[in-house]
């Protein structure tokens, strides 16, 4: 698999993340199939190939075409707090890389929910709960947090706040996994078409242009 599939694939989970933070704090509602499959992707710690975060590209769809619409630079109001979102992430996760003592947490911790949510509870609202209190420990604590706007009834639900909390850590999962596959911001203006062609090829394979 070529190294841009792959790094297109890993910040189209992070397009996923944004996308869904959006929707659940204006609406209340999300799509329950990508909602567990980025939350999952928190428990994959190793693999081959970054369609696996994600138990397959079906997993990662939304995000695929979210990322288009941020790749072509569409400029659409709704777009506005999703581009936010994302780019929010990425910087997240920069801070994140340089703390060997936040990832030794998170990791330690994510695997100590991994095992409750395998042997205890299949439920994606206890697993959120549980991750929720990873973020807030961690990247809550950071100077410069991501401001998440939208309907004050919905982002006042504390389930609701677990579940964007979650989604803005697996966010992060998938910044850092680009990353680790030669990922660089830097790069992105450079090779925005290219992983924008690369993006809608994966979509068309999904049935989704």
């Amino acid at each position: 698999m070529s190294e841009l599939r792959e790094q297109t694939i890993a910040l189209a989970g992070a397009a996923q993340a944004a996308r869904l933070v959006d929707q659940l704090s204006k609406t209340g509602s999300y799509p329950m199939e990508f909602l567990e499959s980025s939350v999952k992707s928190l428990f994959v710690f190793d693999l081959d190939h970054a369609e696996e975060l994600y138990g397959g590209l079906p997993g990662v769809r939304l995000g695929l075409q979210n990322l288009c619409a941020l790749l072509a630079n569409t400029r659409e109001k709704e777009q506005r707090d999703v581009a936010r979102y994302f780019f929010g992430v990425i910087y997240l996760e920069r801070r994140f890389a340089a703390d060997q003592q936040m990832r030794d947490v998170v990791r330690s911790r994510l695997e100590h929910a991994s095992f409750r949510a395998e042997h205890f509870s299949g439920n994606v609202g206890d697993i959120c709960h549980s991750i929720s209190g990873i973020y807030q420990d961690t990247f809550s604590q950071l100077p410069r947090r991501i401001k998440v706007t939208g309907s004050a009834q919905h982002l006042e639900n504390e389930k609701n706040a677990d579940v964007v909390r979650s989604l803005l850590l697996a966010g992060v999962r998938a910044a850092y996994l680009w990353r680790q596959l030669g990922g660089r911001r830097w790069k992105l203006a450079f090779q925005r078409q290219a992983m924008l062609g690369c993006a809608q090829e994966l979509s068309r394979g999904l049935g989704l242009v």
